[in-house]
């Protein structure tokens, strides 16, 4: 393989994991949606396994983005840049149509990052109003107060806030 077609791999190989990073973002956009549906309608059931998946999803783009730079730092080393640059400042270093190939990836980064702040902004809030909601609805039931022992072995009731358990052996 010529260098020229070495330099063709090397732009392919850095653009499919890009493709992969974007495709990754997409399906935790979708998944922020399920959680943030889940959270708006009150239904918790499958509360659980959204966030895990979510979690599942971050750990993945955090392994994709480890290849990309692995990946971009090997077309660096191929063009004979020292340094690793941003996304915007390869687009910069590159030709036709390689510069408009990146350059796209780099705007629906863009595009991504943003929907998914605000998406998981707005998750928690719903998550913060859920549990408000919860502890309102607990004191209201007369849950704030805790039937507890004293130090003479008496039953006596407390504030929730002033119990702690032990768990000790004496």
């Amino acid at each position: 393989m010529n260098s020229s077609q070495g330099i063709q791999v090397a732009y392919s190989d850095v653009s499919n994991i890009l493709w992969r990073e974007r495709q990754l973002l997409e399906l935790l956009q979708f998944k922020l949606e399920v959680e943030q549906s889940l959270l708006a309608s009150g239904r918790s059931r499958w509360l659980g396994h959204a966030t895990r998946e979510i979690e599942m999803l971050i750990e993945e783009v955090k392994q994709v983005e480890l290849a990309r730079a692995i990946e971009v730092r090997a077309l660096c080393d191929q063009l004979g840049i020292n340094e690793t640059p941003t996304l915007k400042a390869l687009v910069a270093e590159l030709d036709e149509p390689w510069s408009a190939i990146f350059e796209d990836h780099r705007q629906a980064f863009l595009t991504a990052t943003q929907e998914i702040v605000g998406l998981a902004e707005t998750n928690r809030e719903l998550l913060a109003r859920g549990y408000q909601a919860a502890r309102e609805a607990l004191a209201s039931l007369g849950a704030e107060r805790v039937e507890t022992y004293g130090p003479s072995g008496m039953q006596v009731s407390r504030s929730g806030r002033d119990v702690r358990l032990l768990d000790e052996v004496m």
